[in-house]
């Protein structure tokens, strides 16, 4: 099995080797160009200790010498070399108390999370599989280097791991990992809030982001998303609905398209219904408030994950209103722009569209329908470029002040007034009719 090396690569095992030392690419690069995908990065191993990797290439950055990692700067571009190594006890799930430096690659390969990225490869040797990985790849099968218990207890984060892989791939978990990741899914407690965000983005970022399912199924999402988990058990008897809560959200994300914000919007935009059911004479379910208390839910989750603020506060806006249905004229949508905010736009028709899709047959296609024409007002506001906010009117706080408006609440306060009028009339943003408006406004 022969895989095309990049020329940087080649060079730093060359050097490796010609100075009488072992060196392979290893890990999810291997992997990827096995699958043949373009690896984003190669990752290096060999049996040179770091010291001795620094003295070979003129460019290092000690990126972690005490676990063996150098980075070689190659035309401004890192490669990561470490030396291969053992790990020593695992005391907090996650992190090995110390690592010691050995001279064989079959130890350094034994301690990695799955098969299929357990593989190493240079020209001279070929592809070094001991654990089958590449039959693993060819079956489409996501299975645990030695025994599932160990690696995972070891490192819970390998958990979501698993589940990240087999959306990233489209793999099904081996049966004894599967069963495995059940048994210890309260270990994932051990992780932090950080590294769990981190899988969590990716699953949704991948071709199957509907595999959040097994956060589910595994009872991990028990531990870090509960809310998932209420989703999952909560029915919709509604016309509008044939999915319970969580099936319909799985189903809307396949329904958006691969964006960060967007997929964590379809995530979390029915967070609040199983908190907001209610269930009329007729047995029909309504979720009346679900948007506004599911935006304040949304916030409390993604801060507990360490989301970013700009994230977070275009997640909650766009949950916020994802219902918000304005009548289709000028007014109403310049009107509905300014309530939603301007940088939610386009996005607020992605999340309409894949929350309509997700749903039952009942009124879909004049759903959609009205999603086309809202997003045609909004295309023709922009191209009248009408003023939407404050800082699209004819005037700004320095023109209020020179008109003898007070320093202080009264700017702003005079400023949304006469955005007030700008939005029910855009002809009347011109800086000779606002300043007319002063005293009225």
């Amino acid at each position: 099995m022969r895989i095309e090396l990049p020329d940087h690569v080649k060079f730093i095992l060359h050097t490796l080797e010609e100075n009488g030392y072992e060196g392979y690419a290893v890990g999810g690069c291997v992997r990827d160009a096995l699958l043949g995908r373009v690896p984003q990065d190669w990752d290096i191993t060999t049996n040179a200790k770091p010291l001795q990797v620094k003295a070979l290439f003129r460019r290092t950055i000690d990126t972690g010498l005490q676990h063996g990692t150098v980075t070689i700067m190659l035309d401004h571009t890192g490669y990561e070399v470490t030396t291969y190594r053992i790990d020593g006890e695992y005391e907090d799930g996650r992190h090995p108390k110390e690592v010691s430096f050995t001279g064989s690659l079959t130890d350094d390969l034994m301690r990695r999370d799955f098969t299929i990225n357990a593989m190493a490869y240079n020209e001279t040797e070929g592809l070094v599989d001991l654990f089958g990985g590449r039959e693993d790849l060819e079956k489409g099968v996501i299975r645990c280097v030695g025994e599932p218990t160990e690696r995972f207890t070891e490192d819970a984060l390998r958990m979501m791991r698993a589940i990240r892989f087999s959306a990233q791939l489209g793999f099904d978990i081996e049966t004894h990992t599967l069963d495995a990741i059940r048994a210890l899914s309260d270990t994932i407690q051990r992780i932090s809030a950080e590294r769990i965000q981190t899988e969590l983005l990716k699953t949704l970022a991948s071709v199957h982001p509907d595999d959040v399912r097994l956060f589910y199924e595994t009872g991990l999402s028990a531990y870090f998303l509960p809310e998932l988990d209420r989703m999952m058990e909560t029915g919709q008897n509604n016309p509008h609905h044939c999915y319970s809560v969580g099936e319909h959200t799985l189903h809307s994300l396949l329904e958006v398209p691969c964006e960060k914000v967007l997929r964590l919007a379809m995530l979390l935009h029915d967070v609040a219904k199983p908190f907001c059911k209610t269930t009329d004479e007729a047995g029909i379910d309504h979720f009346h408030g679900h948007p506004a208390q599911g935006a304040e839910m949304a916030r409390k989750i993604l801060r507990r994950l360490k989301m970013d603020n700009e994230t977070t506060a275009r997640v909650t806006q766009l949950i916020r209103w994802h219902d918000d249905n304005p009548p289709l004229t000028e007014r109403n949508v310049r009107r509905a722009i300014c309530r939603v905010g301007e940088a939610q736009y386009p996005d607020i028709f992605a999340v309409k569209r894949a929350d309509i899709r997700a749903q039952s047959d009942y009124k879909k296609e004049e759903k959609l329908r009205y999603v086309d024409d809202y997003e045609a007002v909004y295309r023709q506001i922009l191209e009248k470029k009408q003023c939407l906010s404050i800082k699209d009117l004819a005037v700004d706080g320095s023109d209020l002040l020179a008109a003898g408006v007070p320093q202080g609440r009264a700017v702003g306060e005079k400023l949304h007034a006469l955005l007030e009028l700008v939005l029910e009339d855009p002809e009347c943003n011109t800086r000779e009719y606002l300043l007319s408006q002063l005293d009225k406004a």
